[in-house]
């Protein structure tokens, strides 16, 4: 998986490219993300680009995230609509 942006400390620059996120509970992203879009408003279980598996409740759609995250799970996610941006 690819990870452009390890080691750098500041990720407040606008992103650059963006891709459709599918969740799964078995496959990680192609790219760790430096911050989501979400389309529809909900819960957000993630890997984060250190390792540690977290949920997210009640995330907000219609802004971005600032998270870099490995993975999307389906179970436990409800958000939908998702981009991932890099």
């Amino acid at each position: 998986m690819a990870d452009d942006y390890h080691g750098i400390t500041s990720l407040t620059g606008p992103g650059f490219d963006g891709f459709a996120i599918t969740p799964d509970d078995g496959a990680d992203l192609s790219q760790v993300t430096r911050g989501i879009y979400l389309g529809q408003a909900g819960d957000l279980r993630v890997t984060l680009a250190g390792g540690q598996t977290v949920t997210f409740t009640n995330m907000a759609a219609g802004g971005i995230h600032g998270l870099r995250i490995r993975r999307v799970w389906a179970s436990g996610t409800t958000a939908a609509d998702m981009v991932g941006l890099c």
